[in-house]
């Protein structure tokens, strides 16, 4: 030290590099320490640092709720706000209590909406709530309290189960119970003229115990033409805009992850791809014949309305059509608007290709994915990191042909390079569950109209490499033989040994590619499936 005192009074510079030098070995000599105590007790330091990340979590939405405290002061002489259960992407949801005038606290569900959210949108919600909400496992609105642009709804508070953590427990009959109520909502706001569009397990809430059941969030409904609810026919002019610009994954509102972007059915490696395109002339699609190529599937949906316009300025035809590329003039076209909010894996194929006409049948599809969810034991059941992937997917279950057959009706041309088989359902179901149904078909009766029961679906996200594709063939082989397949002991069955013909009938009905002919709410509650359960 006395040197560096020295070093101080007759050359400042020097020393302060000097020092600077000597901080930098304590720094390191301190990192190396606290590594080797990571690795001499890694429990320990696994522990310290989770314990820092709940605390920095903790303070976080501590400071949240202080935020919303004071961005809607009414609240404070109401609620006591315990915790945030939710996060989504226009909303967060907190759990909080009310003291009532009997002196007992009731739980209560706030939900704080963003200050950019449109005054319109958030308007429509809440009609929505109060016509339709309150009964057939609807969630309904206690109060709403507004301060600026920030606006609270409160909603009761229903504790659920986190779909994943009870999927694989459910008993059949559970499950039958949960798809019957799901239908009694849905065919509530059908009722009223409102399109949910964003149905799926987490915005279905379920208390096991309780068995009750509410359909929550309608931060994206829309009307239909009929539509009961006068604030969805004004809304719906701004959807379009709003869903160019909010057309990413949707967070759960209430909680629950959004595991869509992983899947335990699809794979990373993939071997098939879809382009989404609009088309210059008339094409006959039905006199073009398949074009086989190995090593990938290309598949593209064109535009029938979009095929008799001309392609632009200088009227240029397209050649690109039945190719795996793109070309320039395809892709200077302006992009065909349509509805397309939702979560990625339960969006219908008609809002996958944009189809601008979109009925209360694209919730009885998200319903339908739902289903075969808990049938198969798996997911999210699809991957789907963008819509023509999607697509692509529900043609590895559906059909290459179904899906030509059935885009064609809302008018749309969909052309795949190779004939992709359809599943049979139970199969499928059975083999990813690990169970083997003892029910029996009655003769020649197929349930989901086809007797292929081998191409069970593999990886559809990208072009393989020779090597990649041969190992998802031999792994398909595989699966196909049972070796992929987990048997389940005779006591844990709980019903699934004996899985009736008709859940199949009606989950080939929820995923009719044609939304026309697809199965209504109030078709479904009427379905031998649940022919001893009252309404």
């Amino acid at each position: 030290m006395s040197v560096l005192h020295s070093l101080c009074c007759r050359c400042p510079e020097v020393a302060l590099e000097v020092l600077d030098f000597l901080l930098e070995i304590c720094f390191v000599m301190e990192t190396m320490l606290k590594s080797h105590r990571d690795e001499q007790h890694p429990h320990q330091a696994e522990d310290f640092h989770r314990k820092l990340e709940q605390n920095s979590k903790l303070s976080g939405i501590k400071k949240d709720i202080e935020k919303l405290y004071e961005a809607v002061p009414q609240l404070v002489n109401v609620f006591k706000i315990k915790e945030k259960i939710g996060e989504g992407t226009f909303s967060s949801v907190y759990l909080a209590t009310a003291q009532l005038q009997t002196g007992l606290e009731e739980k209560m569900a706030l939900k704080h909406l963003i200050p950019t959210s449109h005054p319109l949108r958030i308007a429509a919600e809440l009609q929505c709530l109060t016509v339709a909400g309150g009964q057939d496992n609807v969630m309904g609105v206690k109060y709403c309290f507004r301060k600026n642009d920030h606006v609270v709804i409160v909603m009761p508070y229903l504790e659920h189960e986190s779909f994943l953590d009870i999927l694989n427990s459910l008993s059949f009959e559970e499950v039958r119970e949960y798809m019957f109520n799901l239908f009694k909502a849905l065919r509530r706001i059908h009722h009223f003229g409102i399109v949910h569009r964003d149905v799926k397990p987490s915005n279905f809430l379920y208390n096991r115990q309780l068995k009750k059941y509410a359909l929550v969030d309608f931060g994206l409904a829309q009307g239909t033409p009929d539509t009961k609810i006068e604030l969805l026919k004004t809304a719906h002019s701004d959807d379009q805009q709003e869903d160019s610009v909010h057309h990413s994954v949707q967070r759960s509102v209430f909680g629950e992850r959004n595991f869509n972007v992983y899947s335990s059915t699809y794979q990373e490696n993939s071997s098939t791809k879809v382009k989404l395109i609009k088309q210059a002339k008339v094409i006959d699609v039905s006199s073009r014949k398949l074009v086989t190529k190995k090593k990938i599937i290309f598949t593209k949906t064109v535009s029938n309305g979009a095929a008799r316009k001309a392609a632009g300025p200088l009227n240029l035809p397209c050649d690109c059509y039945a190719t795996d590329r793109v070309c320039s003039v395809c892709l200077s076209r302006p992009q065909q608007v349509a509805p397309r909010a939702g979560t990625p894996g339960f969006r219908a194929p008609e809002v996958l290709t944009k189809c601008p006409t979109q009925t209360t049948a694209i919730d009885m599809w998200s319903a339908g994915i739902i289903f075969l969810s808990l049938l198969s034991g798996r997911y999210p059941f699809f991957k789907a990191s963008d819509d023509l992937t999607a697509l692509a997917q529900i043609m590895t279950v559906r059909g290459s042909r179904e899906t030509i057959q059935a885009a064609r009706t809302f008018g749309k041309s969909v052309v795949c390079t190779q004939v992709v088989p359809t599943q049979n359902l139970r199969t499928l179901c059975e083999k990813l569950r690990g169970t083997n149904s003892g029910c029996k078909r009655s003769q020649g009766e197929v349930p989901n109209g086809s007797e292929n029961d081998s191409a069970l679906p593999f990886a559809v996200d990208k072009p393989c490499a020779p090597e990649t594709l041969g190992k998802q063939i031999q792994q398909r082989k595989s699966f196909q033989e049972g070796d992929g397949a987990l048997e389940m002991k005779a006591t844990d069955m709980k019903g699934w040994d004996q899985v009736p013909d008709e859940a199949y009938d009606l989950l080939d009905k929820l995923l009719d590619l044609n939304p026309a002919t697809r199965v209504t709410a109030k078709e479904a509650l009427l379905h031998p499936f649940f022919k001893d359960i009252r309404l």
